[in-house]
């Protein structure tokens, strides 16, 4: 059994996304969500999925080890970001090397970086003219949206689009891809467990 951890700080569409299309493998399993908001949509979903959901706040996630032992003592072979605002510290990037995971809406290294996510991005590629965009997944280090790229998917960006028609066309791609690259993951690399 492989068991995946999900973070996110938003609505949680991703992170339920996700849970669903592994809902029915024997060998998978989403087995926890982590939030560092209360407010979260995310709660709500997961707890409609049955999915033990843990809220920490700024403090025990850059100056404790919490989320690493919880993490570790729950045997997660795969940490997942979707929708995740917060730079992971140093502790659980090295404890899961090459084991976390990103989305990015947009076609790295274009895009990325402190601030640009969600909207922010859909507006910058709009306001820079760009003929594409898409998404990114891709390994998490220290750094924001630096990590190796495992895969990219894009799709165009018309003239006369707005960034919700922009932010529309890529949530497709991740709801399409998202989910088939974690199970891509989870069978390549040497996870423990």
């Amino acid at each position: 059994m492989k068991r995946i951890a999900i973070l996110a700080s938003g609505s949680g569409t991703n992170a339920e996304n996700i849970s669903k299309y592994f809902q029915d493998r024997a060998e998978v399993e989403v087995s926890l969500i982590l939030t560092n908001n209360p407010d979260a949509g995310v709660i709500q979903r997961a707890r409609r999925l049955h999915i033990p959901v843990i809220l920490f706040d700024k403090v025990s996630f850059y100056k404790t080890d919490r989320i690493l032992n919880i993490l570790q003592q729950s045997q997660i072979d795969l940490v997942v970001l979707a929708g995740f605002m917060m730079l992971i510290p140093g502790n659980l990037v090295s404890a899961f090397h090459n084991r976390i995971i990103n989305i990015h809406p947009a076609l790295l290294p274009k895009f990325g970086g402190k601030g640009m996510y969600g909207s922010f991005v859909h507006e910058a590629v709009a306001q820079a003219g760009e003929p594409e965009t898409g998404i990114t997944i891709h390994f998490v280090n220290e750094h924001y949206d630096e990590g190796r790229v495992i895969f990219q998917a894009s799709c165009p960006v018309n003239a006369n689009d707005t960034p919700d028609d922009i932010a529309n066309r890529v949530h497709a791609l991740e709801y399409l891809h998202f989910p088939q690259v974690i199970e891509k993951v989870l069978t390549e690399l040497p996870l423990p467990g």
